[in-house]
């Protein structure tokens, strides 16, 4: 019972056999019932409607031949067997006798008497069934009144054969018909079990593969159903997975080369600085070194610390208003000095009054200066870098435009991918996807157009206060 295709089997068989069972409770006895109750019904009827001739003949005292012809009128009428009782006696001590009998084979048996005494005493019709050797027996008893006085009773009585044959072969047919379809689902829940374990099997399969790190076997989407969009999940995550697999392997390596650089660097300038010979202004320009490879390490590391909490979600924000405007000057007067060294301008392009957006000022700032230092990083020398701070529908923007050679479509689609880098440059490719990680985390958007000759990113970030900023 492990196997899922023998579960989904024994459901079928279960849920078939169910069915069946509450068909047969639902018709079969209930079908009896109604049944006898109809064939008793009948027999009342045709009591009242061919019994009249017979009182007629009682009042008129008819000789007992043509009383016995009229009786056996009224049972070719009725289709039913006819039997006059005589009554004698009170109603303590009360007393059949046989007056007249349709059957002629049947006259020793006698019929209804039970219910013809009922009758007799209630003056009532009254309808019962009885065992016979011949099987059950219904009747319908009618008291015959002669000056106000049950004198004699007649009996309407039919055998209930036919009922019984009639609800045997219904029941056989339900059994048959249930025998079939039980037989029919326990085959149709075999094969529709077999193909579901199968598609089952292949995910598994894949998964194993997927486990054991080969991303390249995609499962065959065969069909709409769950299985097939489960399918087409795993597929994609198979994708997912896959490229980042690539963006660890790619990442492991720039993180080797970024840090192997500064660290065989330090350990070489240590080794000089042991030298005692050293001249003052050769030892300090190697500090000057240190300390260069060391910031690079120092921005690595935090580079990934920032990525790992924001992909985590336990980076912290502590959202405020803040003027978008002022914090644009403020980032640009930090890159002078990197401006003069690069032999670039940065033009700051903002309104005469506050552009006020709902963020934290801290990380605003960074993924300003990430913006910019990309602008630095990947134009030519000289290359003209603008600002720009606008407002409206509700929303802060700033903008940073550079006038270099643009990005090419493969990397404009890549360009916000942990890891990615776009040329041979320094650099682990982590700060536009913490700078879009930011933005997102602010519930603002980060989005790029690039053209030959121009790049532009734009920050959106929400002016309103009462937009709540994502935890």
């Amino acid at each position: 019972m492990h196997s899922l295709r023998n579960r989904l089997t024994l459901v079928f068989f279960a849920i078939t056999l169910t069915a069946v069972g509450g068909i047969y409770l639902y018709v079969v006895p209930p079908l009896e019932s109604r049944l006898k109750a109809e064939k008793l019904r009948a027999l009342s009827v045709s009591s009242g409607a061919y019994s009249g001739q017979i009182i007629d003949a009682i009042r008129r005292n008819i000789d007992s031949p043509i009383v016995d012809r009229i009786v056996r009128q009224a049972a070719d009428r009725a289709g039913a067997r006819v039997t006059l009782y005589g009554v004698a006696g009170d109603i303590r001590t009360l007393r059949l006798f046989r007056i007249s009998d349709s059957s002629v084979s049947l006259e020793t048996e006698r019929i209804g008497e039970r219910a013809a005494l009922d009758a007799a005493r209630s003056g009532k019709t009254i309808t019962a069934t009885e065992a016979r050797n011949s099987g059950r027996i219904a009747s319908a008893a009618r008291s015959l009144l002669v000056n106000g006085k049950v004198t004699q009773v007649v009996v309407f009585s039919q055998p209930l054969n036919d009922v019984t044959n009639n609800v045997a072969l219904i029941r056989e047919q339900i059994l048959i018909a249930g025998a079939v379809a039980l037989l029919f689902a326990v085959i149709a829940g075999w094969v529709v079990a077999s193909a579901l374990a199968q598609r089952i099997k292949r995910i598994e399969r894949a998964a194993k593969q997927v486990a054991g790190g080969d991303f390249s076997q995609p499962i065959p989407v065969d069909s709409v159903d769950e299985l097939g969009q489960l399918a087409t999940a795993f597929n994609e995550m198979q994708r997912q997975l896959a490229h980042l697999e690539g963006a660890r392997r790619r990442f492991i390596a720039t993180a080797s080369h970024e840090l192997r650089t500064p660290v065989f660097s330090l350990g070489g300038f240590v080794e000089l600085l042991e030298d005692e010979e050293l001249d003052e202004d050769t030892r300090r320009e190697f500090l000057s070194q240190i300390h260069a490879q060391v910031v690079r390490i120092q921005e690595l590391t935090t580079n990934l610390l920032d990525l790992s909490r924001l992909e985590s979600g336990s980076l912290e924000l502590t959202p405020e208003a803040t003027d978008l405007c002022a914090l644009a000057s403020e980032i640009g007067g930090e890159f002078l000095a990197i401006l003069a060294q690069h032999g670039s301008s940065l033009a700051l392009d903002v309104p005469a009054g506050a552009v006020t957006a709902l963020c934290d000022p801290d990380r605003t700032a960074q993924i300003l200066r990430i913006l910019v230092d990309n602008a630095l990083g990947h134009t030519p020398v000289g290359t003209a870098i603008t600002v720009r701070v606008t407002s409206g529908n509700g929303l802060g923007r700033i903008e940073v435009r550079d006038q270099g050679s643009g990005i090419s479509d493969d990397e404009l689609s890549r360009i916000f991918e942990p890891f990615f880098t776009s040329d041979d440059r320094q650099g682990a490719g982590l700060g536009l996807a913490i700078a879009r990680e930011l933005a997102g985390q602010m519930d603002g958007t980060l989005s790029v157009d690039s053209a030959p000759g121009q790049t532009t990113f734009t920050l959106e970030l929400p002016s309103h206060s009462d937009r709540p900023l994502s935890s």
